[in-house]
């Protein structure tokens, strides 16, 4: 029997084919049957082996833990814009106010995916970017381009804290 996990993952998989579709051809604006069971077969394909990667152990969180996730990305493109202004404010001021430095943090985030959300937020976010990561310890090496951007990250630890908790991992930093 499946699980609904799976079927979850091919229905965001069929979702996510049928966007791409219509952006490819968006005047045609129709799909006939062949195109829909042509991008069942993606989709199953793509389930099939993508569903270790995507489900591991708490299988009853995934959905929690993809709802918290799709909550996530709208701050962190909040974030993306904020830093974009912070960079062009320093590059065209006269003086360059830049302080760039190499910046080493413990996060308490364990598991592949929080380490791997939040090294890709990191280097998303333009200020920063994520030079090492040891997953053992949790411990970050990062470049920032100001004080500002290092702070965030080692003071505030917003991103860190928010990351924990889609993943519902404890605390976030340490």
């Amino acid at each position: 029997m499946m699980k609904r996990s799976t079927v979850a993952i091919f229905i965001v998989m069929f979702v996510f084919w049928v966007l791409l579709s219509a952006c490819i051809n968006p005047l045609k604006g129709h799909y006939d049957h062949i195109r829909i069971v042509v991008g069942m077969i993606c989709a199953a394909i793509a389930t099939s082996v993508s569903r270790d990667l995507l489900i591991t152990g708490k299988e009853d969180m995934t959905l929690r833990k993809t709802l918290r996730l799709l909550l996530y990305i709208p701050w962190e493109l909040w974030q993306i814009v904020l830093a974009n202004f912070d960079v062009a404010y320093r590059v065209l001021h006269p003086k360059m106010p830049i302080d760039p430095r190499i910046i080493e943090f413990d996060t308490t985030l364990r598991s592949d995916f929080a380490l791997t959300t939040l090294a890709n937020s990191i280097t998303l976010t333009p200020g920063t970017i994520t030079i090492d990561v040891e997953p053992e310890r949790g411990r970050f090496l990062v470049h920032a381009i100001a004080s500002k951007a290092a702070d965030a990250l080692l003071v505030d630890q917003t991103m860190q804290k928010k990351v924990a908790h889609v993943y519902m991992e404890e605390g976030g930093g340490e």
